[in-house]
């Protein structure tokens, strides 16, 4: 099984290769409400474009189940605004692997809207 111990570190520190190396070439990402992303590359795309959008973010891991196959990852995720703002919101990230271990379904179920929201 390969490890995964660092993923959600990749993501923190906004290093979408990093995270895109987890995926295997035939992936699908959807994040929140999204459309569903098609891809290894278009998925690591999607993440690049969405860190444009924030100045950072960290997750505070609370509990996580896995089965061979698929992982389900319930955390705090909280992001820095481009005005400086703080703002945490619960994240439940569920993950399916394929025959290579590589992940091949990667959801993402958050409400974005109060990090973008208007003061």
């Amino acid at each position: 099984m390969i490890s995964r111990a660092d993923m959600f570190a990749d993501i923190d520190r906004m290093d979408a290769d990093a995270w895109a190396a987890y995926l295997a070439p035939d992936a699908v990402m959807r994040f929140g409400n999204a459309d569903p992303v098609h891809g290894r590359e278009a998925c690591r795309d999607a993440l690049a474009a969405f860190y444009e959008t924030i100045d950072g973010l960290r997750h505070r891991l609370i509990e996580q189940w896995q089965e061979p196959g698929a992982a389900i990852v319930e955390s705090d995720v909280t992001y820095m605004r481009k005005d400086g703002r703080e703002v945490t919101v619960p994240v439940v990230t569920i993950y399916r692997t394929d025959d290579q271990d590589l992940i091949a379904d990667y959801r993402v179920f958050i409400d974005l809207a109060p990090v973008f929201a208007e003061e």
